[in-house]
């Protein structure tokens, strides 16, 4: 089993930023890559970014590209994402989730954290 526990959330006006993490514990060995998604209300849960733990190689969705940074530290299992230049349609509660392959497919990530809310006011 793995548990994750994410923190960071918040209430930010447009154009501000929040810095989420992830922390995960348990059977981290089996983890190849974790993973950030977000769900609006209304709409289906969405990828975000993801990491290796190994390479620190990275995926990122198009909406998000050039605005969030995901970064990962081995020694306290832990991976965040550091979002910047925020808008209202970032507005969901992320999860972080883990992967034994970097993927975007939401299907492909096993554990899940319990979310985290973003609200983004304009």
């Amino acid at each position: 089993q793995v548990q994750l526990v994410e923190s960071g959330g918040g209430l930010v006006q447009a154009g501000g930023s929040l810095r989420l993490s992830c922390a995960a514990s348990g059977r981290t060995f089996s983890n190849y890559a974790m993973g950030w998604f977000r769900q609006a209300p209304g709409k289906e849960r969405e990828f975000v970014a993801a990491i290796t733990w190994t390479t620190g190689t990275t995926y990122y969705a198009d909406s998000v590209k050039g605005r969030f940074t995901i970064s990962r530290d081995n020694a306290k299992n832990t991976v965040s994402v550091q979002m910047n230049s925020l808008k209202p349609e970032d507005t969901a509660v992320y999860y972080c989730a883990t992967s034994n392959r970097l993927s975007r497919r939401r299907n492909d990530y096993n554990y899940w954290g319990q979310g985290t809310q973003v609200t983004v006011s304009s």
